[in-house]
C-alpha cells in the first residue's frame, strides 16, 4: 500500500514534469501565463503602488506565514485526521474495541494497551463511559 508521503511525492513530480513539458512545447504561452499571474497577484494585493523595499517586506512576511502554515499542516494534519477517523469509527460503531484496536494499529500509546478493552471501563458501575486519554466521566 502506498503511504501518503510517497503519493504526495508522485503528485509533485508529475506536476513538475507536466510544467516542464508545457514549458518546452509552448514557452511563450507559459511566459505570458506567468506574467498574467504576477500581474493579478500585484493588483489583488495592491503591490503595484508600493516601492521595491515595501514589496520585498510584504512578500517576505507572506512567504514566512505560508511556509509556517504548510509546515504545520504537513506535521500535524495527518495525525489530526487519524484522530478524527478513529473517533468517527467509534461514534458509528459504538464499540470500545474498535477504538483501542485502531489506536494500537497506528502505533499510538493507549493508557491500558496491554489490558483488555474492559479495563478501560470505570469500576464504579456508571456504564460505558471511557476513562483515560482525556475522556473522563462525571461523578454524581
Amino acid at each position: 500500500m502506498v503511504d501518503s508521503t510517497s503519493f504526495a511525492t508522485v503528485i509533485l513530480l508529475a506536476a513538475a514534469a507536466s510544467l516542464l513539458f508545457a514549458a518546452m512545447l509552448y514557452p511563450a504561452t507559459l511566459l505570458r501565463w506567468f506574467q498574467r499571474k504576477r500581474y493579478q497577484y500585484e493588483v489583488t494585493f495592491s503591490l503595484y503602488m508600493l516601492t521595491s523595499t515595501e514589496k520585498f517586506i510584504f512578500n517576505s512576511v507572506l512567504f514566512l506565514l505560508l511556509s509556517l502554515f504548510i509546515i504545520a499542516a504537513s506535521l500535524y494534519l495527518p495525525e489530526h485526521l487519524n484522530i478524527i477517523t478513529r473517533r468517527l469509527s467509534y461514534y458509528f460503531s459504538g464499540n470500545e474495541d474498535t477504538l483501542a484496536a485502531s489506536a494500537q494499529k497506528v502505533g499510538q500509546q493507549v493508557v491500558a494497551s496491554s489490558l483488555s478493552p474492559n479495563a478501560l471501563l470505570p469500576q464504579n458501575g456508571l456504564g460505558g463511559a471511557l476513562a483515560g486519554q482525556g475522556r473522563g466521566i462525571m461523578d454524581p
